[in-house]
């Protein structure tokens, strides 16, 4: 089994442009947390994957802090596509822009925007922990799930063996 890393974007502060939104100081705190999770913690044991990133600011700089420069990741691309600002970015999108990078034998990150990793999550998973339906996938979460070694992502589900919530100070 490989393993897909979902994150939603740590807490950011309000803007008049949606796609140029920066984290807010309890977001930079929750992409340190997160960070210290992928070095020695919680995620550390599902990398190095492939990483896919919503090309907006927060997500941008959620994964500068939590993921950049550790060896969790070992490629990044960036995407228009799955910023949910200019069109409803469904799970079936992420699934496909995740395909795309995806070499079937890494393990893959995706860092973006609710509803849209939320309901990545719901699609893929056997059963949601309650602190993720609860929450509705809170900023600065991640939820990993195990996915199969020998074929693209696809909408086969597989068992949540993490879920990581970073504190909102």
């Amino acid at each position: 089994m490989r393993f897909l890393t979902i994150v939603r974007h740590c807490d950011a502060e309000p803007a008049s442009a949606d796609y140029a939104r920066v984290l807010s100081p309890a977001g930079r705190a929750q992409g340190r947390y997160l960070r210290e999770q992928v070095e020695m913690g919680a995620l550390a044991a599902y990398g190095p994957a492939t990483a896919l990133v919503s090309s907006a600011s927060r997500t941008r700089e959620t994964y500068a802090l939590a993921f950049a420069g550790t060896p969790f990741v070992r490629a990044l691309e960036t995407s228009d596509l799955i910023y949910n600002g200019r069109r409803d970015v469904s799970a079936l999108d992420l699934i496909a822009a995740l395909a795309e990078v995806d070499p079937v034998t890494d393990n893959l990150l995706v860092v973006a925007h609710n509803p849209s990793v939320y309901e990545l999550a719901a699609t893929l998973a056997v059963e949601l922990p309650e602190a993720v339906t609860r929450s509705g996938f809170a900023v600065g979460s991640a939820v990993v799930i195990e996915i199969r070694d020998d074929q693209p992502l696809s909408l086969e589900k597989g068992r949540v063996v993490a879920v990581v919530e970073a504190p909102l100070v």
